[in-house]
């Protein structure tokens, strides 16, 4: 099964415990921490991959950690079952698989909106507006930048892109004059 199967299932069966009892904002935050966490230290990476080292002396690191940081009871519940069944480095997958299915059981989606230079607040206002119209959901937007894109915008909704950039119009153009 691949990582990302994997990740769907935790993701889910963590979003049917934490949704109900409105805790899925606050496990959110405190899992993204996690992750920043084991990504920020390549020596709590590597114990938590090896498998040549006890579950015990695992659990005992978890722990102390979970000690330090005193999450809520469903975020340490969590990471426990992520670690006996050594799944803890696959967070950020699991992570990233949360998010999506909060944003599908709220109605949300998100949009990745790539522009030339940044986007003034009342433009990405507009484009929010638009997006939400276009698609009959609440729209997420992530904004970045990318100058050779040159002017314009490209969205990306799910698999659906949208590139309006001034790059992909002189790219047309240039095919149209080659013939």
């Amino acid at each position: 099964m691949s990582v990302q199967q994997v990740a769907r299932r935790y993701a889910t069966a963590l979003a049917d415990v934490v949704i109900p009892r409105g805790e899925a904002p606050d496990v959110q935050d405190e899992l993204k921490v996690w992750e920043e966490l084991l990504h920020a230290n390549a020596n709590l990476r590597e114990v938590f991959a090896n498998p040549t080292i006890a579950l015990d002396k695992k659990r005992a690191v978890l722990n102390r950690l979970i000690e330090m940081a005193r999450p809520r009871p469903a975020t340490i519940n969590f990471l426990k079952v992520l670690l006996q069944n050594q799944r803890l480095t696959d967070l950020a997958e699991i992570n990233r698989r949360f998010a999506q299915i909060l944003d599908e059981r709220s109605g949300m989606i998100a949009a990745k909106v790539t522009t030339a230079g940044a986007v003034p607040h009342d433009a990405q206002t507009r484009l929010q507006e638009k997006l939400a119209t276009l698609t009959g959901k609440k729209v997420r937007i992530d904004f970045a930048t990318d100058p050779e894109i040159i002017g314009g915008l490209v969205t990306r909704i799910g698999s659906t892109v949208y590139d309006g950039s001034v790059r992909s119009q002189l790219q047309l153009i240039k095919e149209k004059m080659a013939g």
